[in-house]
C-alpha cells in the first residue's frame, strides 16, 4: 500500500492517494483542465454527455508575482486575466463537489526579467541553474515566489481540500525555464520545493505529482506520489496510451500511481476496457482540446464518459 511521501500528510490527502492506487488497472477517473473561471470545458462536457469529470484542473498562472505587464502581448493578457481568481474558483468548485479531486498546474513566470508568457524560456534569461547556488538573487527570487504560492496552497489545506500538486511540468523538455537547463536541474528545483513546503512550511495537504518520463529526471520515490506524463498526439489514435505508460515506470518508477496529466486526446476507452493499462486519471487540456471537435470527438466523449470503466463525478 502506497503512503504520501509527507509523513504529516492529512488525512484526506491520505485517502486520496488512497483511492487512487486502489482505482487503477479497475477504472480511469475522468479529468478536464478548466483555462477560465467560467469552466466553459465543463459546461460542455455537461451538456455533451449529461455527466462531469470527478478531476479538475485548475491553473496558478496569474498568481505569478513578476509579471511583466508593460512588456506583455494581447494574448499574454488575455490568458493572465482569464485565470484570475482560479483559486476561489477552485475552492467554489471542491466545495461543492465534495466528491471530486483538485488539480493545480503552475505556468511560473519567471521569478527574475522576462516578457510576456515568461513561463516560456524564450521568453526569458533567468536561469535556473542559478537557483541551486546559494544566496543568489535566482535563489532568493526563486524561494519569495515559493512562498507566496504557498499561500494560495494553504487555503485549500485550511479548507480541508487535498491537492494534487504539478510542479515543474514538462521538465523532459526545455519550452519552459525549469526544464532549459535541462531535467536534472528541473529535478533539483522540485526537491527543494518538495523540502520548502513540506518540512518549512508544513503543507500537509499536497499529493506530489512528478511531470517528466526521463530517468535521468527522476527526484526519487522518497518526494514523489504519483509519476505521470503529458501527451499530445499529432493526429488520433486509438489507444489506451499502454506503450508511454510501460516507458514511463521503466524509467521512473514502478512504485507509485501513474497519470496521464495532460492529453490533447482522450484515451479510448474501449481500448482500456480490455487492456486495464493502469493509469489512475486523465486529463485533457482546456479549450479547442475539449470544446468542439477539432480533437475530441462528440462520439468519445459520449463513450467515456458512459463506460462503466470511467469515475466521473
Amino acid at each position: 500500500m502506497q503512503t504520501p511521501v509527507n509523513k504529516n500528510a492529512t488525512k484526506k490527502a491520505k485517502e486520496l492517494l488512497s483511492y487512487l492506487e486502489n482505482i487503477s488497472g479497475k477504472k480511469i477517473i475522468t479529468g478536464q483542465h478548466t483555462q477560465t473561471n467560467p469552466m466553459e470545458e465543463i459546461e460542455y462536457i455537461k451538456s455533451v454527455t449529461g455527466k462531469e469529470p470527478k478531476l479538475c484542473g485548475f491553473e496558478l498562472l496569474s498568481y505569478s508575482p513578476n509579471i511583466n505587464y508593460k512588456d506583455a502581448t494581447e494574448p499574454c493578457l488575455t490568458e493572465v486575466y482569464e485565470n484570475r481568481d482560479t483559486v476561489e474558483t477552485a475552492l467554489k468548485w471542491a466545495k461543492e463537489n465534495p466528491e471530486g479531486i483538485v488539480t493545480l498546474s503552475f505556468h511560473w513566470f519567471s521569478p527574475i526579467s522576462g516578457r510576456d508568457k515568461s513561463f516560456y524560456a524564450k521568453n526569458t534569461d533567468f536561469d535556473a541553474a542559478k537557483v541551486l547556488v546559494k544566496d543568489s538573487p535566482e535563489q532568493k527570487a526563486f524561494y519569495s515566489d515559493m512562498e507566496i504560492i504557498a499561500k494560495e496552497l494553504r487555503k485549500f489545506e485550511e479548507a480541508g481540500i487535498p491537492v494534487l500538486w504539478r510542479p515543474f511540468h514538462e521538465s523532459d523538455g526545455d519550452w519552459f525555464w525549469w526544464g532549459a537547463k535541462g531535467p536534472q536541474v528541473a529535478k533539483e528545483l522540485y526537491k527543494l520545493m518538495f523540502d520548502y513546503y513540506t518540512n518549512v512550511l508544513h503543507i500537509n495537504n499536497l499529493i506530489w505529482v512528478w511531470n517528466c518520463r526521463l530517468k535521468e529526471g527522476y527526484p526519487g520515490d522518497n518526494c514523489v506520489d504519483v509519476v505521470s506524463v503529458d501527451i499530445y498526439l499529432q493526429q488520433y489514435e486509438s489507444t489506451g496510451y499502454e506503450e508511454d505508460y510501460k516507458k514511463l515506470i521503466a524509467n521512473v518508477s514502478n512504485n507509485k500511481v501513474a497519470a496521464l496529466a495532460e492529453v490533447g486526446y482522450m484515451p479510448d476507452i474501449k481500448v482500456l476496457e480490455k487492456t486495464h493499462t493502469p493509469w489512475a486519471y486523465y486529463m485533457t487540456w482546456s479549450k479547442e482540446f475539449c470544446i468542439g471537435e477539432q480533437y475530441n470527438s462528440k462520439e468519445n466523449l459520449k463513450a467515456m464518459y458512459a463506460s462503466d470503466y470511467s469515475v466521473t463525478l
